[in-house]
């Protein structure tokens, strides 16, 4: 029972939460479908943890979606050695740079007054469910060795019989690693989290800022100077009527 629960009732929840609840969000509040930046507050602590952050989890992304629709291609590319072992220590490699970027953004998030003010607590949810994603997949990347391999081998058919509605759980309900099931656990209640934090802003990403013309900021006066002046007059107090 707790098998069905965790892998067929929970990622079954967890999409309809998405699907529905990305849907109404930006149907009724799509002004709010942003990823609320905080960098006019402090860039450069950003900077250094979103650039390995983002990085890793793109590289992370697309490596599972490959495995998750060419499983053979997978298997066949681990059949040597030498292409399996670069394959694990490149995706690990990535997992730690992702670990990286998610601490430095925590602990920016916790030094930084002017970001704690912007910080809700579904931003809190969202930090805890990453760690434990990335945390859970290094782990099973150096506990069971040759994760692309079993992750072609034995999570793509679950997945798949999840996706066709014809969920088979034997094959995970039975792998004695716990940190794999953290790990899927973990996925599946990230997906269901999307509609309600900054992440849905990845599903409206700014194609178009791929061909059009940078925004050009030109100033009409010295910056300098105005920073430096000593003429300035008191502007006229405000009457609250």
């Amino acid at each position: 029972m707790t098998n069905i629960l965790l892998f067929v009732v929970l990622p079954y929840a967890c999409m309809a939460i998405f699907l529905i609840g990305s849907i109404y969000r930006y149907v009724n509040k799509g002004f709010t479908v942003s990823s609320i930046s905080s960098q006019f507050l402090e860039g450069k602590k950003l900077f250094w943890a979103s650039q390995p952050f983002h990085w890793g989890l793109f590289f992370l992304f697309f490596g599972h979606l490959i495995a998750f629709l060419f499983p053979r291609a997978v298997l066949a590319w681990n059949g040597q050695p030498i292409r399996l072992l670069i394959l694990e220590v490149a995706s690990f490699a990535f997992g730690l740079c992702a670990f990286i970027g998610v601490i430095l953004l925590v602990l920016r998030r916790l030094t930084t007054k002017r970001v704690q003010m912007v910080t809700s607590k579904m931003d809190i949810v969202v930090f805890l469910v990453l760690l434990t994603q990335i945390v859970s997949g290094l782990l099973v990347a150096y506990y069971n060795r040759w994760g692309s391999s079993w992750f072609a081998a034995f999570l793509t058919p679950y997945l798949k019989s999840v996706f066709v509605f014809n969920p088979q759980i034997d094959a995970i309900a039975s792998v004695n690693s716990i940190w794999l099931k953290v790990h899927v656990i973990s996925a599946f209640s990230l997906i269901g989290l999307i509609p309600f934090t900054r992440f849905i802003h990845f599903l409206v990403y700014p194609v178009d800022y791929l061909w059009r013309s940078y925004q050009q900021v030109i100033w009409n006066w010295d910056r300098r100077n105005i920073r430096t002046s000593r003429f300035w007059k008191r502007g006229v107090p405000f009457k609250n009527n």
